[in-house]
């Protein structure tokens, strides 16, 4: 079933045209991994999908972009983005308390009660691999936690508003060996759940990870197919010298 579906998108930052008639359907519950060199149009994508790039005063896009065959530009975009959650590069956690990292997105979103955010909390952390290693401080400061700890941190505080799709952007890029695994065992473990977007510039990742791989260059999809086959035996010579480290 398709989750989200993009129809002939187009989109430009003043004279930069960063996405090229992009024609894509992402299906439910699969993790999708989006690779390329930089400047490739990887996270330009990523942000159209919760509609972070309307925040760039000279971005314009054409074209259409639907969650459940509903066009997301018809959705009150404070609900769409509840609807798909985004982790960044970098963890971020606010000047919190691990406990109210978590709790954040769901008090804006109206839960109250003490007894409903520790079941919110405590069920997000666990989806998040992190649970076991926080539950006995939860009221110490979130920057205690160490660089890989943030990040699961980042994706409990977006799996608490629940989500439908949760948009990776180089969610591993800072981590090291170990906190990556985490962080990739927690998406293979989410996806039953959620729909996962993964742009990564570790094709070893991408090969790991994902269901299906996304190949973007220069702003175009220039190839997707099942994983495996995308790293075995790819249709573009393009798609293939990027895997092989020709350039990138």
């Amino acid at each position: 079933m398709v989750k989200i579906g993009t129809k002939n998108i187009n989109i430009k930052f003043g004279s930069v045209h960063a996405i090229k008639n992009l024609n894509m359907d992402i299906q439910a519950n699969e993790i999708l991994s989006i690779i390329g060199p930089s400047s490739s149009g990887k996270t330009t994508f990523l942000r159209a999908l919760n509609r972070l790039n309307e925040l760039e005063a000279n971005s314009k896009m054409s074209g259409s972009i639907t969650i459940d065959s509903r066009d997301i530009k018809k959705i009150e975009v404070e609900s769409l983005r509840r609807r798909v959650g985004m982790v960044f590069a970098l963890p971020l956690p606010l000047p919190l308390s691990i406990f109210d990292n978590v709790a954040y997105g769901a008090k804006m979103c109206g839960v109250i009660g003490r007894v409903k955010l520790n079941e919110i909390v405590e069920q997000a952390l666990q989806k998040a691999y992190l649970w076991e290693e926080v539950k006995d401080r939860l009221e110490t400061s979130a920057f205690e936690l160490s660089g890989g700890q943030q990040q699961r941190l980042c994706i409990a505080r977006t799996l608490a508003v629940e989500p439908e799709v949760i948009l990776f952007d180089e969610p591993c890029s800072g981590l090291d060996p170990i906190s990556t695994a985490k962080v990739e065992e927690a998406m293979l473990k989410l996806k039953k759940d959620y729909t996962i977007i993964l742009v990564t510039n570790n094709v070893k990742q991408a090969a790991r990870v994902g269901d299906r791989t996304a190949f973007f260059l220069s702003g175009e999809l220039i190839e997707l197919d099942v994983t495996n086959k995308i790293f075995t035996t790819p249709a573009d010579q393009r798609t293939d010298d990027y895997i092989r480290g020709k350039f990138g």
